[in-house]
């Protein structure tokens, strides 16, 4: 079974950093490929980040791209999210979600959500002065 818990949301300035992780039952980074998605109130859901860690995959949105970075720590079996200079759009609930390798297709090919079979509970993030 596959489980995602998120933490380190909060009230950032704008200009601000975060480091969002998502703790993940053990093995599934060993398998699973991994992203991070935000939803603004209103907004679908958008992918921001992917990572693939048993095969070296990674990748960022192109709106992000620049400010976000996503890295793993496998023998903690976390997955992080680093946002640098926040801006008020960067606001919203941001998940983590899993999803098992398909064919030969490359792990971290498209950022759709509904690609992605399991999901954590969400971390809220609020960008104010």
């Amino acid at each position: 079974q596959v489980v995602l818990v998120e933490s380190g949301g909060g009230l950032v300035q704008p200009g601000g950093s975060l480091r969002l992780s998502c703790a993940a039952s053990r093995w599934t980074l060993s398998y699973y490929t991994i992203a991070w998605l935000r939803q603004a109130p209103g907004e679908e859901r958008e992918g921001v980040s992917c990572l693939a860690s048993s095969v070296g995959s990674t990748r960022i949105a192109d709106s992000v791209k620049g400010r976000f970075t996503t890295a793993s720590d496998n023998a903690a079996s976390t997955v992080y999210l680093q946002i640098d200079d926040l801006k008020p759009e960067d606001a919203g609930v941001y998940y983590c979600a899993a999803r098992e390798p398909r064919g030969n297709e490359p792990r971290c090919a498209s950022l759709a959500a509904y690609l992605y079979n399991y999901w954590g509970h969400g971390t809220q993030v609020t960008v104010s002065p």
